[in-house]
């Protein structure tokens, strides 16, 4: 049986998620590429503090190479290992030596080698080269046999198709079943309502509207806030603020509140189709899930019985005041069972197979 792809992916951090939301997407995709056949090589930057904060150790799924983030030698030299890989994917927001990488990635390529851009944040990526002409990450795109992003539907591909891409596609979040599920409950997990989030400068307007307004106009009602950067945010008394959150505690997050919140980032909730980890991470663990309004929700969840959808903070209030424990329940496991059927990282990765035109080679059926 032929054997799967040996793939080069440079990344962001697969080992921490640490200032680094992504962490879970690419721990999802690729631990299902492995169980899929796929041998995967992450690279990654000893950078911002995240070997400190890692949240796992190097996993059997992977092997993970750590370069150093203070001058182009490591970079140089993970590069030099990655030449050969059948599939070399250049993620965006690496966070150190971005626009070396982005060019770096397509020198290496071999004539039996394909060349992927991965882009975590295509609004935020279009944006900047639609802004500036002369990005040099613009003068690329053309030149890479695939562009996939995580998000953004129609809108990001056409865009990207625009902009001279010869492949584009989304390979959306989703949900990884063996590491979010349901728990038992935990008390200092208890609230109403419950918002994971780092705090970003396109993001921090929509938390005061849909969380911290919804909070102040319940002061009867507890609301709980994680993630990195909120300690010096005001907040209404009834927030508690538990800082970052580690990984091993998602579910425990998740399972604990009557509701959990998702906020999208400005950028992303305008070009739509684009949920976050946490819509399939809180869905997987059984949460009733409360999500800002955006295009295209619905081909993940239905609005009403699998989600509830609020265009405001107003809405979210009320949402959170009419909650009955029954009512979170049931939307809760509608929406594990809709992403357990249709949007897990498996789903995802046969999507990327047939793409990429590889046959399956489970690793499970050579044991």
């Amino acid at each position: 049986m032929k054997s799967g792809l040996n793939i080069a992916f440079f990344g962001s951090s697969l080992v921490s998620a640490y200032w680094n939301g992504a962490a879970t997407y690419y721990r999802g995709i690729i631990r299902a590429l492995h169980g899929r056949g796929h041998d995967v090589t992450f690279y990654e930057p000893d950078a911002y503090d995240r070997q400190k904060h890692r949240d796992i150790d190097d996993p059997p799924w992977a092997k993970v190479r750590v370069y150093p983030a203070d001058s182009e030698d490591g970079v140089r030299r993970a590069l030099d290992e990655a030449r050969g890989a059948d599939l070399i994917v250049k993620a965006s927001g690496v966070g150190v030596f971005d626009e070396l990488l982005e060019a770096a990635v397509l020198e290496i390529r071999s004539r039996n080698s394909r060349v992927a851009f991965w882009d975590v944040d295509a609004p935020a990526t279009l944006d900047r080269v639609h802004h500036n002409p002369a990005d040099p990450f613009r003068a690329l795109i053309p030149r890479y046999d695939f562009i996939f992003t995580y998000g953004g539907g129609e809108p990001v591909t056409s865009a990207y198709r625009g902009l001279g891409a010869r492949f584009c596609a989304p390979i959306y979040n989703a949900l990884d079943p063996t590491t979010h599920h349901p728990v038992p409950s935990d008390p200092k997990f208890s609230a109403d309502l419950a918002f994971l989030g780092n705090r970003l400068p396109d993001r921090e307007a929509r938390v005061e509207e849909f969380f911290l307004r919804a909070a102040a106009s319940l002061p009867d009602k507890r609301f709980l806030l994680a993630g990195n950067g909120w300690h010096d945010k005001p907040m209404s008394p009834n927030v508690t603020y538990v800082g970052h959150l580690y990984t091993k505690d998602h579910n425990a997050f998740n399972c604990s509140p009557r509701a959990v919140l998702n906020i999208s980032r400005e950028s992303m909730a305008r070009y739509g189709f684009s949920p976050a980890t946490r819509v399939f991470e809180a869905a997987g663990a059984g949460a009733c899930l409360i999500t800002d309004a955006w295009e295209g929700i619905e081909r993940f969840l239905e609005p009403g019985v699998e989600v509830l959808v609020a265009r405001d903070g107003d809405e979210v209030a009320s949402h959170v005041r009419s909650l009955s424990s029954d009512t979170a329940e049931r939307i809760g496991q509608a929406a594990k069972k809709r992403v357990l059927a249709e949007h897990t990282y498996d789903h995802r990765a046969e999507e990327l197979e047939r793409i990429l035109e590889v046959p399956r080679h489970d690793r499970s059926a050579t044991r």
